[in-house]
């Protein structure tokens, strides 16, 4: 009789166990080793790039990561993606950043995962009055030097963007060999623009598009810099990059950043709430999410939360869509 009772709880223990494991909260798996949970990105401090890591944010802590994000400049970022110390960056601005970026890529330092933004534009530009006192491309700069103060206003020092306009000095493109450039935060350069444009003072900066500088100035971006900032204004893809191997190690991430890609529209949308609202970017982009719910389905198709669970009604609670 004993040795019956104790068949019969081995066999209750084995039924068991086949109907915890055929149950459907048991099907879960985790997605990503431990090692992926923290997902490190770097931000710049443009603000396009801060809305968009915002919005990775919202989703990879919906999915159970944690997003740690370094604001960095954009030649430490590629160094960092480089030795593995940056697993993704959302700001590669091609083909501004084509001598950083190529040689990485080239030599497979790091994975272009897709491109975010298309049809982005990124040169120099002037205030509308200044185009039309006869300034409309590259070349008519040097005809008013003492109106512009021989400056051009750029970004952060070591961007690439600042490194073609120091080529094209260093060149005597257009005239411009005794021009300075003066390097600056993109906030730094857009309050000197702001100051400027009060007087109807003269400046030439770089502008780019996706950002709320097109709605708050009237901005005319020059014509004739295609060797230097790429044809159509500067026209401009954003791609997307990781360290080397990111997807292969962490799978599921690797498939949320491999179907992540933003619009011009939900930028601007998102940096006016950053800029003009004053709001958090996690803020500005959650408003953003919760009045366009639709844009998160695509972003989601095959991606689960850390824990193996479906990622999409994880990420609808989160932003309190159900």
């Amino acid at each position: 009789m004993k040795a019956l009772r104790v068949m019969a709880q081995v066999a209750a223990g084995v039924a068991l166990t086949g109907f915890l494991a055929s149950a459907p909260w048991a099907t879960a798996k985790a997605a990503d080793p431990d090692s992926c949970r923290v997902v490190r990105m770097s931000d710049p401090g443009w603000t396009d790039i801060t809305a968009t890591n915002a919005v990775a944010g919202i989703l990879l802590k919906a999915l159970g990561y944690e997003q740690k994000v370094e604001t960095i400049a954009v030649p430490i970022t590629f160094q960092g993606l480089k030795t593995g110390q940056i697993d993704v960056f959302l700001g590669n601005w091609m083909p501004a950043q084509s001598h950083l970026a190529g040689p990485l890529l080239e030599n497979k330092d790091a994975d272009l995962v897709r491109a975010n933004l298309e049809n982005a534009k990124f040169t120099l530009a002037v205030p509308k009055y200044v185009a039309d006192g006869g300034v409309k491309s590259f070349a008519d700069l040097a005809k008013f030097p003492d109106k512009f103060e021989r400056k051009i206003y750029g970004i952060d020092p070591g961007a690439p963007a600042n490194q073609n306009i120091d080529r094209m000095i260093a060149a005597k493109a257009f005239g411009l060999g005794d021009w300075t450039l003066v390097p600056s935060s993109e906030q730094g350069m857009l309050a000197q623009v702001t100051r400027k444009a009060r007087r109807d003072d003269w400046i030439v900066f770089l502008a780019w598009e996706p950002h709320p500088m097109n709605e708050k100035f009237d901005i005319a971006y020059l014509d004739g810099g295609d060797e230097y900032f790429g044809a159509n204004y500067g026209g401009t893809t954003i791609n997307t990059l990781s360290r080397k191997g990111y997807a292969g190690q962490c799978p599921n991430a690797g498939k949320l950043f491999g179907q992540l890609a933003f619009t011009t529209e939900m930028e601007n949308a998102i940096m006016e709430g950053i800029e003009g609202k004053k709001q958090d970017a996690t803020v500005a982009a959650t408003e953003y999410l919760t009045a366009n719910p639709q844009v998160i389905t695509a972003w989601l198709d095959g991606v689960t939360t850390r824990a193996g669970e479906p990622a999409l009604p994880a990420v609808k609670q989160a932003l309190k869509l159900n």
